[in-house]
């Protein structure tokens, strides 16, 4: 009915990601955290280059404070209550203020591994696609479901960034891999079911590895994932300012930046009201 029309959306939105990834030497930021779901954040990040935003549902849930959460842990384990009405009307004010032109993925209950299952509607989608989003933002972490997230989202022009994870994360967030051969082995299979863009998970933490670096298990498993697919990669989890410098020369073409710009947010805030008090 309107498959053309659809398909046209979908590649202008990568068009766009492969544009961002160009202008910035071959690898850019995916901002997502407060800059994903606050629409002043947003146009901050977006002002000082970032062309590609990331509103999610635990990220709204902490925003919001719901339930008292107050980490990206805690809000996992409650991700799949938040309204996808409140996500759209987020991601709705977030496109209001950057324009038309950053790429959008949105994170949405039933887009991830719930803790409750959560069944996503044609309507739901549409109303994404309606309300700024480009994309959907994905870690389901059986083929079958993913299968299912790329034909919906690709149904009303959205394109799918989908996720490879370890079977020992403490979060399920994507298709596990033990292996790096394993990791080429899920991205080769992602990419032939449609999947628009691929990402890594890198874990939340890097006990043990010398400042600025990552560990050479991730490095051998992002060389596995981009040494077998065509399109887009990413790399999440864990990325800050120390180590980011590290996946330069993994070929990896977009980092995944939020709890990072999370804390800086957060810390420039408490000190500023510090100043203030004690003028």
């Amino acid at each position: 009915m309107f498959i053309g029309d659809m398909n046209k959306k979908r590649k202008n939105a990568m068009a766009r990601v492969w544009q961002a990834i160009e202008e910035h030497g071959g690898q850019t930021i995916l901002s997502t955290g407060i800059t994903g779901d606050d629409a002043r954040l947003a146009k901050a990040a977006v002002d000082g280059g970032a062309k590609l935003l990331e509103p999610n549902h635990p990220a709204l849930a902490l925003a919001r404070g719901y339930k008292g959460v107050t980490s990206m842990h805690d809000a996992e384990n409650l991700r799949h209550e938040i309204d996808i009405a409140d996500i759209a009307k987020a991601t709705q004010g977030v496109r209001n203020v950057v324009g038309s032109e950053p790429f959008i993925t949105v994170g949405v209950p039933g887009g991830f591994t719930e803790l409750v299952p959560v069944e996503l509607s044609d309507n739901e989608i549409k109303l994404l696609a309606t309300h700024g989003a480009d994309g959907m933002h994905t870690h389901k972490s059986n083929f079958t479901d993913l299968e299912e997230i790329v034909e919906l989202a690709h149904k009303y022009g959205l394109t799918v960034d989908a996720y490879i994870g370890h079977p020992d994360d403490l979060h399920t967030f994507g298709i596990p891999a033990e292996t790096p051969e394993e990791v080429a082995e899920v991205a080769k299979r992602m990419e032939s079911i449609g999947v628009d863009m691929i990402g890594l998970m890198t874990g939340m933490s890097y006990e043990g590895v010398a400042a600025g670096e990552i560990p050479q298990i991730i490095k051998e498993r992002l060389h596995a994932l981009v040494s077998s697919v065509q399109v887009p990669t990413l790399a999440e989890g864990g990325i800050n300012l120390e180590n980011s410098k590290a996946f330069k020369n993994t070929g990896v073409q977009i980092l995944v930046v939020g709890t990072s710009i999370d804390n800086v947010v957060q810390d420039a805030a408490k000190n500023v009201i510090k100043q203030f008090l004690e003028v």
